[in-house]
Parts: structure tokens; C-alpha cells; sequence
């Protein structure tokens, strides 16, 4: 409606409300009227704005315009495995964890708390004037890329190796997320990333990948199709690397003839962090950034996440002629639909997730929901009867560098912590401490320092907690702490202490295992060097002073260290200062050491030796494993693995303790398959808990113990060694993976045992002979054979052994089954044409005629899995939408 015509009929009075945005004259501005179509409120939005605000809203931190009432926003928001980064959340188990549950409907209330912790955080953010990132409600999650080969680092983020598992789970998850109001998002989920994309981190900038048609369709993209298509995921997140040429951000056939014309996907598309960058630099796909930027809006990519303010060089690209401003309306109108779609722009009252209170953020339910996913995340790969322990067990002696390691717990894009279970204490928990003894035994790796161990302190140290940085004023805040490894990140270490500026002392006795040199240093967790000041002084009975700053988890890089030397293991007097200001509350630290292998390796086996079972917690963390860092040692690579074999040092520590004769147990925390071999042969039992989340430690305990029947099973092949393999930047699936793999691997996809046996029958199939097209239905009956109460996971596969180029076999069904002993119940799966088809060596996916053999068990065909077989023939051929 025209300005003059509101003057007119409403007065000059109501000229000047108009003006001051008030939600009332909504008939005047539509983009305010709640009952408008969503898609022409965003298009009188953008129609309202400048060139210059155009383009300052297709960055990641959209700045506000007051005349028109839009507020500023953030659409960078983190939630892999929960919420993240900004301050306590629940922290479920990392993403790989959280497939190996194989359970959708787990996956379908992770996402659902997901979306409503994230709508609890932005409720109170609002209210509060906080319009920072990580407190929006546009996650970046899940990771659906296809966990091709086990070195890539960052394969922990993903659902793993199986594209039909991948996209199962991703699709509850974004359900979950997004909420079911027909009118509202309860938040926005945003699949990563698109396309083809796993690795080799150091390359990922510059990576073109040039995969096969029916490698493409068959693997690659499946996962992405099933979360657009029936998750109907409203953002989307392109990749660094290029396909065929061009840069995925930059890639019209993937952008839009895949996804918007295909699938009909009608959400944004976000970039990678960088991404837009890469197009010039990395690529070197165009001459300038003025180029870069009006190809990928081109090709689809509607927002920017920048490190260089790339998309701000639009307003040129337009003037210059690469692009037009029209085409950047087109962006704009998504992303303004988006934000309208998620309540930004209504009343409060008509936005029932307004309503969602803090105390729905990391509340009771949700916290047991983390230990539900936590032991379900649980794989047992070997058990000779050892387990589970029986209540009177004897004396444990619990060994290892993740038994007190909070990152082993963590993983990577995680929220804070608040009272983790940690191994060792979930341990003494379930089977008394007094039975318990605990020595650290070896470090991840020799060139990483460890967290100092809680044995040098005691009974523990006090520490004292101060309003300021500087140790002034009233102490507002003692406890007693086991050890110094923290995560604060925008939470109070304590209450009454301001998270933005406070200062903290420890003081006690630390005493070493053995006389020696040992060197100290500190580890920050997230910060910013520019805005953060963190400081910290070490005292030791008889050594200098030890200062140092900031390094803001700058892993892999030298850290300022002082070696002190200890003559004799007395305690000595101890106190450690640290010292923390962030305008963004990011705090945490973790007093590190390196202490001489040997003397950890003694202790470890004194401790064995007095025990009558060592439970042995070793793997991987994630500052060895993860995201492009600066971090080259044996076995590791910038985030990724050269070497899938347990570590040298934990090689050693799990020699010297079979050596003892003493019963092993081997608990492994990582976020990808460890080659065990030999190592594996000296347990008597093997847990696979991956990175287990905030009740990582307690579930695992309750595996160990027998209260809990494990029921994880693998999402991901566990090689022999990478020789197996072809090389690390070869995308070809032959070769790969449990469907293209026809070696014999370590532990296959799908494995897990059980406390109790499963047996199968009946294994019923529909119809014998089925038209291409047509839906196929199979049942089979499961079992419990054994005398506990346990979950099976039934898996179906599929295989087409004539078919030319076709998987040895693939996953088309999967269900978690409850059953007390005795208990028979019959599972039943239906095919639809998509789970029938294969690609074509053209990429399109086909029903063809011929026999299809269906596999039904606890795992694969041809290993130790019980199951049954059967088959059915097609007849026909059917062509299937792209």
C-alpha cells in the first residue's frame, strides 16, 4: 500500500507509527503481517531495502536495520552432538557415537532437545539483547558427508560409512530438530556438506574431486537427498572442495540442477566457513573476490560464512556487471523466508516456541535422554566371558590416558560441560572406590602433553575463586578440586563468579611418581587472542615461578613449558593461578604434563599387579583427530590419521600389562576405527565408547558392570590396516567401505555383541516375483536366546550378485529390538523403490530386472552374525527421479 494513500485514511499520527515499526500497521508493511503468505513478507522486506543492506545481510552476522525493524542475526550456530558453544547444554555422544546407536527414534529426541534447548538459549539471548553467534537458531548439523576412509579426521562429525544409515538418522535428527508446528520452525537444521566431500584436510581448500556418475549417486549424495527430500531440511551448507571443476559453492549442477530442481529443495544454502575465499584462492576458479562472490550467489550459495567479509564485495560485483541485483534478491527472499518461518518477525504470542523456558536447557530429561544415547552408543567388539564384571569383582585397576580425560568425553563442536561423568569416576561410582585404583600409564602421544593426573595431587587441591583477575576482593567461591581440566565456555566455574573476568587459585601438594624431570604447561580451551586475556602462574616447592599467556587451543603448535626436576617423590607444595577476562565468557583450562614414559609405565604396572582385572581406557582425542590443525606428529596429519594402529606409547602400556598375566580390558574412546591387531589379541574383552558425551563415563560403567546389556553396533568398517585401502585422496568407492570392500576387515560395519544371543526365523517376503516399481515387504522373527533382557538390532541387506558394478551388498532396513529372554517378535521392513534401485553407469538410479538376495540378522552375511537369507526376483525395469 502506498505511503500517501496510509496518509490519507490513517492521518499523520499514524504516519509516524508506521515509520517507528509498529507491528500494528502490519496491512501497510506486509513482511509484519503474520497471516501474509511467508513468501511475500520476504519479498516486501527485500523489496524495502538498499543495495548496501542487501548485502550486509548475506553475511553469517546480518547486521540490524533499524528503520525497517529487523534485528540483527547470526545464522553461524553449532549443534553436532547438542547444542554448542554457548554455555551449558546436553552433550550427547559425537555424532559417529551417536549412529552407532542405530536407533531413529534416540536420533529423532536428540534432535527434538536440540531444537528446544536451542529455542530456551535464543529466547533468553533475546531477552537479554544477545544477538551473538552460537545463540541464533540456524544450526549447522548434521555432518551427513560419507565416512569413506577411517584417516579422515573430521569422519568422528559424521553418521558414517553407510549412505542408507546416514541418511536415515540424519533425516529423524532434522525432524527432530526443526520441530512438526505446521506453521513454524522450531529451528532450522542445515545438512553439511555438499557435496562429495571427506578429506584429506591439509587439501580441502584447494580439492577437486571428480567422482564417478554411479559413485556419485550411489554414495555421495543419497544421504543429502533423503534429509532435503523427506527431512525437508531448510538450509543447506556447501563444501570447500570443488567437484568436476568447480568449487561446490560455486557449482550450479550441484546447487541447482541436484538440489533445487531435483529435489525441490526451496530452504538457503550457507557456504562454508571461508568457502567463498577458497573459490579465488584455493581454486583459483576466478580472478577476484568480486568474481567469486557473484558465482556462488549464481550457482545458489544465499549466505556467506566469512572470515574476510567475502560477500561484502557483492555491492561491486553488481556495479561492475558480474551480477545483478536481482539475483541477489532471490537469496535474500530465502533468507528472509527463513527467518519468518522461525518466528522473527511475529508477535510473540503467535510463536509457540517464544514459550520455551531456560530451564528446558539441559533439564533432567534431557540429561537422561545423554545417557540413554550414551550406552546405546556402546559397542562390545571382543568378550571371551570377562564381561560383564560380576558385583564382587575384586580390585580394579583402571589404566589409561582417557580414563580422567574430559576432551575423550567431549568431542569436537560440543557445548560446556556441567558435572561430566568421567570414566574413572563413573567407575568408583558403580563398583566403590575403594576398589579401585588408577594410574595414567601412558600419554595419547609423546609429543602431547597429558592433564596432569589427579594421583600427583592427593586428596585433591583447594581452590579459591575471585570476582576480577587479579586475586582482589572477598573469595566468593572454595571447593576441592581432583584435577585441573575444565571447560567453562559462557558458564560460571562456580556459583556467584563472574564469568566474564575472574580469577582462581589452587593450592595443595603435588608428589611424583618417581624422581625425574617433568614438564609442565597449559592448555586454554576456545578463545580469542584479540579480545581475551587468560594468564597463569605455577608454583612448585623448590622452582622458579612459571608464567605464561593465552595459547587459545592453538594444539599442535609449541606451548611456553618449564621442566622442574624432582629428587625424591615427597609432596611439595604446590599452587596454580589463573587469571581469566573474554567479553564472550570463553574460559576453561587444563595443567598439562609430560612425564618420562617409563615412570608411567611402572606405576601403571604396579597398579595391574596388585589388581585382579585392568580395565585400560586408550584411543584417541580430539586434538589428534579433527579439523584442519596445525599438528603433525607419527601416525597424524593436520587432523588426519597416516596410521590407523593404536598409538606407539598406548601400544606399549598394553604390552607391558598382558605381560602381568592380569585379565584386560580394553575400553577404547575415539572418534574412528582403531586398528587393533596384535594389541587387541591381549584383551580378553573390547569396548568400543567413541567421544561418549556428558554421561560417557557412567554408561560405560554400566556396560562394564552388566546393568546395562550393550547394544551399539558399528556404523563404520574397522580395517586390519590402511594398507587395505587405496589412497587417501582417491574418491573412487572401489575398495571401500563394508559394500565395496571384499577384504577381510578387523570387525565389520554392523557389529556388536551382546550380553545375551539373538536367533533368527521366518524370514517372509512378500512377493516372490515384483514389477519394477513396486514396493517389496519383508518380515523375519528374532529371538532372545539367552537368559538377560537385551536390544537387538535387526539389519536387512540387499545384494544383486549379476548386476554389473552393483555393492556387494547394502543396507536397506534396520531396527532396535527390545527382547526379555524367551521373548520372539516378528520386525517387519518395507522396500520402496529407491531402497530396490541401483546406479546406472550414467548415475541414474534403476530397478532392473533379475534376482535380489535379502540377508535379514545381528550383522552382514558370511561372519558370525546370526541371521537368515532369502531372495525374490523383478521383473521390468523402472526409472527413478534423480
Amino acid at each position: 500500500m502506498a505511503l500517501k494513500n496510509v496518509r490519507t485514511r490513517r492521518g499523520a499520527a499514524m504516519v509516524a507509527l508506521l515509520l517507528a515499526g509498529v507491528p500494528s500497521l502490519a496491512h501497510a508493511q506486509l513482511y509484519r503481517d503474520p497471516d501474509a503468505p511467508v513468501e511475500k513478507r520476504a519479498d516486501d522486506l527485500v523489496g524495502r531495502m538498499t543495495l548496501d543492506e542487501k548485502v550486509r545481510q548475506m553475511q553469517n552476522a546480518a547486521p540490524a536495520i533499524p528503520r525497517l525493524g529487523v534485528p540483527s542475526y547470526e545464522y553461524w550456530n553449532e549443534a553436532l552432538h547438542g547444542v554448542a558453544r554457548g554455555g551449558e547444554a546436553t552433550i550427547f555422544p559425537q555424532a559417529i557415537g551417536m549412529a552407532a546407536t542405530w536407533d531413529r527414534d534416540l536420533m529423532h529426541a536428540m534432535g527434538n532437545t536440540i531444537g528446544v534447548e536451542g529455542r530456551a538459549r535464543y529466547n533468553l539471548a533475546q531477552a537479554q539483547g544477545n544477538h551473538d553467534r552460537y545463540f541464533g537458531l540456524t544450526f549447522w548439523t548434521p555432518n551427513i558427508n560419507i565416512f569413506r576412509d577411517p584417516r579422515w579426521g573430521r569422519g568422528q562429525e559424521t553418521l558414517g560409512e553407510d549412505p542408507f544409515l546416514t541418511g536415515t538418522l540424519a533425516t529423524a535428527l532434522v525432524r527432530g530438530i526443526q520441530g512438526d508446528d505446521p506453521r513454524y520452525l522450531q529451528a532450522i537444521a542445515t545438512p553439511k556438506h555438499f557435496a562429495v566431500h571427506s578429506g584429506p584436510e591439509p587439501l580441502r581448500h584447494g580439492f577437486d574431486v571428480t567422482p564417478s556418475p554411479r559413485d556419485l549417486n550411489e554414495t555421495y549424495l543419497p544421504a543429502f537427498r533423503r534429509a532435503v527430500v523427506d527431512g525437508k531440511a531448510h538450509s543447506l551448507m556447501c563444501a570447500y572442495n570443488a567437484v568436476d571443476g568447480a568449487p561446490a559453492c560455486a557449482n550450479p549442477e550441484l546447487l541447482q540442477t541436484t538440489l533445487r530442481t531435483a529435489w525441490g529443495f526451496d530452504g538457503f544454502v550457507t557456504s562454508d566457513c571461508g568457502a567463498i575465499d577458497d573459490i579465488t584462492r584455493g581454486h583459483h576458479f576466478t580472478k577476484t573476490n568480486v568474481e567469486g562472490a557473484a558465482v556462488a550467489v549464481k550457482a545458489g550459495t544465499d549466505t556467506a560464512c566469512t572470515f574476510r567479509d567475502e560477500y561484502l564485495d557483492l555491492g561491486e560485483s553488481v556495479r561492475k556487471g558480474f551480477i545483478a541485483e536481482g539475483q541477489l534478491d532471490v537469496s535474500l527472499r530465502r533468507l528472509f523466508a527463513a527467518r519468518i518461518r522461525l518466528g522473527m518477525f511475529d508477535p510473540a504470542a503467535r510463536v509457540p516456541f517464544s514459550k520455551v523456558p531456560i530451564s528446558a536447557n539441559h533439564s533432567l530429561e534431557h540429561q537422561a535422554l545423554a545417557l540413554r544415547a550414551a550406552r546405546e552408543s556402546i559397542v562390545l567388539l571382543k568378550n571371551d566371558g570377562v564381561l560383564p564384571l560380576a558385583a564382587k569383582a575384586g580390585n580394579i585397576a583402571v589404566i589409561g590416558p582417557s580414563a580422567t580425560s574430559l576432551i575423550a568425553l567431549e568431542g569436537n563442536y560440543k557445548g560446556t560441560p556441567v558435572s561430566p561423568v568421567l570414566p574413572l569416576d563413573g567407575i568408583e561410582k558403580r563398583f566403590g572406590a575403594a576398589r579401585v585404583t588408577y594410574a595414567q600409564g601412558a600419554p595419547f602421544v609423546d609429543q602431547i602433553a597429558l592433564p596432569a593426573p589427579r594421583t600427583l595431587f592427593g586428596q585433591g587441591l583447594k581452590v579459591e575463586f575471585f570476582n576480577g583477575t587479579d586475586f582482589s576482593g572477598p573469595v566468593v567461591a572454595r571447593r576441592t578440586d581432583r584435577q585441573i581440566d575444565f571447560d567453562w565456555n559462557a558458564v560460571a566455574p562456580a556459583p556467584g563468579v563472574d564469568p566474564n573476568a575472574f580469577s582462581a587459585r589452587w593450592t595443595g601438594t603435588i608428589a611424583v611418581p618417581a624422581p625425574g624431570d617433568y614438564s609442565f604447561e597449559v592448555a586454554d580451551r576456545r578463545c580469542d587472542p584479540s579480545e581475551d586475556h587468560e594468564s597463569y602462574t605455577l608454583r612448585v616447592e623448590g622452582a622458579g615461578d612459571f608464567q605464561a599467556g593465552s595459547t587459545c587451543e592453538d594444539f599442535g603448535k609449541p606451548r611456553s613449558t618449564v621442566t622442574v626436576h624432582f629428587a625424591d617423590t615427597r609432596p611439595r607444595r604446590f599452587s596454580f593461578e589463573y587469571s581469566h577476562r573474554s567479553p564472550r565468557f570463553s574460559a576453561g583450562v587444563t595443567l598439562s604434563w609430560k612425564a618420562p614414559r617409563q615412570t608411567l609405565l611402572d606405576e601403571a604396572v604396579a597398579a595391574a599387579r596388585k589388581a585382579d582385572v585392568a580395565i585400560l581406557f586408550v584411543g584417541l582425542i580430539p586434538w589428534l583427530e579433527g579439523e584442519e590443525m596445525p599438528l603433525k606428529v607419527e601416525g597424524f596429519d593436520g587432523g588426519d590419521r597416516t596410521d590407523l594402529r593404536l598409538p606407539g606409547a598406548q601400544r606399549d602400556l598394553v604390552d607391558a600389562l598382558a605381560a602381568t598375566g592380569k585379565p584386560i580390558i580394553l575400553v577404547l574412546e575415539s572418534g574412528s576405527a582403531i586398528a587393533l591387531g596384535p594389541t587387541g589379541e591381549k584383551a580378553r574383552a573390547i569396548l568400543q565408547s567413541w567421544y561418549g558425551g556428558e554421561r560417557g563415563g557412567e554408561a560405560i560403567a554400566d556396560v562394564l558392570s552388566g546393568a546395562v546389556n550393550p547394544s551399539g553396533r558399528l556404523p563404520v568398517t574397522f580395517y586390519v590396516s590402511a594398507d587395505q585401502l587405496p589412497p587417501f585422496t582417491d574418491y573412487a568407492m572401489k575398495g571401500r567401505t563394508y559394500r565395496y570392500f571384499d577384504g577381510k576387515p578387523e570387525y565389520p560395519f554392523g557389529w556388536g555383541l551382546s550380553y545375551t544371543r539373538f536367533a533368527y526365523s521366518d524370514l517372509s517376503i512378500g512377493a516372490p516375483t515384483l514389477a519394477a516399481g513396486g514396493e517389496q515387504r519383508v518380515s523375519v522373527k528374532v529371538r532372545n536366546a539367552g537368559k538377560r533382557a537385551g536390544d537387538e538390532v535387526v539389519q536387512l541387506y540387499l545384494s544383486v550378485p549379476a548386476m554389473t558394478a552393483a555393492p556387494l551388498r547394502s543396507l536397506r532396513g534396520y531396527e532396535r529390538v527390545h527382547l526379555l529372554p524367551g521373548e520372539t517378535k516378528t520386525v517387519q521392513f518395507t522396500l520402496s523403490p529407491r531402497e530396490l534401485a541401483f546406479a546406472g553407469e550414467d548415475g541414474r538410479m534403476r530397478v532392473e530386472p533379475g534376482r535380489y538376495q535379502l540377508w535379514a540378522g545381528g550383522g552382514q552375511p558370511g561372519g558370525q552374525a546370526q541371521g537368515i537369507s532369502g531372495e525374490f526376483q523383478t521383473t521390468g525395469s523402472s526409472l527413478l527421479p534423480r
